[in-house]
């Protein structure tokens, strides 16, 4: 198994897609291809981007090592979503479990090919109110 294997094995596992990983990392969804299926090598700071983004160690992205590590990927709020719990006096636990309750959907969603887009304020005012029951 390679370093693109290793990367893709760890964004499958966690139900993202290229998008959503390329989001966190802040790069396209075409690297991230390439680099998945060797076609590109990843510089350290895209390394060290993708390892926080997947919640691995560089180390073992490199050599496949070491056990997938305890760093907790870093959690990304759309601003919408961020413009909504402020609003709404949610607190950051709040806000996101929202957050993990719509990727969980959006993860469902993009396996069966459904392609997703950012959600409005008021989207997630009306997801909110969904799920509060949650939240009490």
């Amino acid at each position: 198994m390679n370093q693109g294997d290793r990367i893709r094995e760890l964004r499958e596992q966690q139900g993202l897609t290229l998008d959503q990983l390329a989001s966190r990392v802040g790069t396209t969804k075409g690297f991230l291809s390439d680099v998945e299926n060797g076609k590109r090598g990843v510089s350290n700071e895209n390394l060290l981007r993708l390892a926080q983004a997947l919640g691995a160690s560089v180390d073992y992205l490199m050599t496949g090592n070491q056990a997938q590590s305890a760093i907790t990927p870093a959690v990304v709020i759309p601003r919408e979503l961020s413009t909504f719990a402020e609003e709404s006096g949610l607190t950051h636990s709040q806000t996101v479990e929202l957050l993990e309750a719509h990727n969980s959907v959006v993860a469902t969603r993009s396996r069966k090919g459904t392609s997703t887009r950012p959600l409005s304020i008021d989207e997630w005012r009306k997801l909110f109110e969904t799920i509060k029951d949650v939240f009490e």
